[in-house]
Formats: C-alpha cells, sequence, structure tokens
C-alpha cells in the first residue's frame, strides 16, 4: 500500500480514504489496463484489415512497449488478481479473453493449419513471453530487451 501510496504522491494509509478497500483498489487499477489493452489491440488489429502479418508485428510491439512500461502492474495481476472479488474479476477475464481473441484472429489468418484453440495456445504462449519483463534483470538495456523480446515472440507464433 505504502508503494501504490507514494506512486500517487500520498501515504498508503490515505488510499483507503478514496477507495473501499484493498480489493476496489486493485479493480480500479487493473480494469483501466484491461480496458486499454483490448482497445489498443484493436486498434491495432484495425491499421492492418488487409495485412495480417503487418498487424502482428503491430500487436507485438503494442504489447512489447505495454511490458517493458508497466512490469509492475503486470506483477500485480499475477499476484492479486485472483484475490478479487467475483464481478470485477470476471470483467477483467473477460476483456482479456476479448484482447486475447484478437491475436487469435489475426494468427488464423497468418496460420490457417491452426484452429482456433491451437491459435489461442500460441496467443498466451506469446503473452508469457512478453509478461517476462517484472522478472528481467537489468543487465540488458530497454531497447535491447524490447527487440530480443519482439524476435522471441514473433519467433513463437510463426514457427519459424
Amino acid at each position: 500500500m505504502d508503494d501504490i501510496g507514494s506512486a500517487a504522491g500520498v501515504t498508503g494509509p490515505a488510499l483507503y480514504h478514496h477507495f473501499a478497500g484493498k480489493e476496489a483498489m486493485l479493480a480500479a487499477a487493473l480494469i483501466p489496463v484491461s480496458e486499454g489493452l483490448l482497445h489498443g489491440g484493436k486498434e491495432r488489429v484495425a491499421r492492418h484489415p488487409d495485412d495480417a502479418l503487418a498487424a502482428l508485428s503491430d500487436l507485438i510491439e503494442f504489447h512489447v512497449e505495454f511490458a517493458l512500461a508497466h512490469p509492475a502492474v503486470i506483477a500485480l495481476h499475477l499476484h492479486e488478481l485472483d484475490r478479487l472479488p467475483e464481478e470485477p474479476r470476471r470483467q477483467i477475464r473477460r476483456l482479456q479473453r476479448l484482447y486475447v481473441e484478437e491475436w487469435v484472429a489475426v494468427l488464423s489468418t497468418l496460420r490457417p493449419e491452426l484452429d482456433a484453440g491451437e491459435a489461442r495456445v500460441l496467443a498466451h504462449s506469446a503473452f508469457g513471453l512478453m509478461n517476462s519483463t517484472p522478472f528481467l534483470g537489468g543487465e540488458v538495456d530497454r531497447r535491447r530487451r524490447a527487440d530480443l523480446l519482439r524476435e522471441a515472440t514473433g519467433h513463437a507464433l510463426l514457427g519459424r
């Protein structure tokens, strides 16, 4: 709580004056992130209506930049989502599923040999790669980490 408060410019306990409790703060933090990912994913796909490879590249770029800019949000999501009450957790999961389906649609175009379930497995594996950023050390600079994450994700999704 102290870390969150510090980031907001207040003490940790002061946050409770604005939220009903920890769960309400988590929901207020995680729902907009999931909405932003979905909106950003849809926007990237819409930029390339006739070029699935460009759409995938744009999706990867978008998510890698998000992951590198917000590793604490990813860690928060990984560790706290299951502690949320059912309704906000269900809302976040629904937004996440819709975001995944943006990736599945693009992958299904690029990899017609995959059924939707297989494309979904690949999309989730790509998120595992890209969302590994909270656990990466600083021995590799940010630009090079982004390059490596984009390259690894592209290889994982395209099978080459």
